[in-house]
């Protein structure tokens, strides 16, 4: 191979690793996007729980603490 041959091969090496980063770089972004919606969906689900907790709890529990007197 001549090395004109040798310099197109590398060219076209190079060209295809920049498409390939272009994708990666999409892919990684809508990951980090799909992250971000579970993240989220996670935070919501925690507060349900939570209130259901606080809700099943016995009424003595609910109810404020009494006033200390000073």
């Amino acid at each position: 191979m001549s090395w004109a041959g040798e310099v197109l091969a590398g060219i076209r090496k190079i060209v295809l690793i920049e498409h390939r980063m272009d994708t990666l770089t999409e892919q990684v972004k809508q990951i980090a996007l799909n992250c971000q919606d579970l993240d989220r969906r996670l935070v919501r689900m925690e507060a349900k729980f939570e209130l259901l907790e606080r809700m099943a709890a016995p009424a003595a529990r609910r109810s404020l603490p009494e006033k200390s007197e000073k």
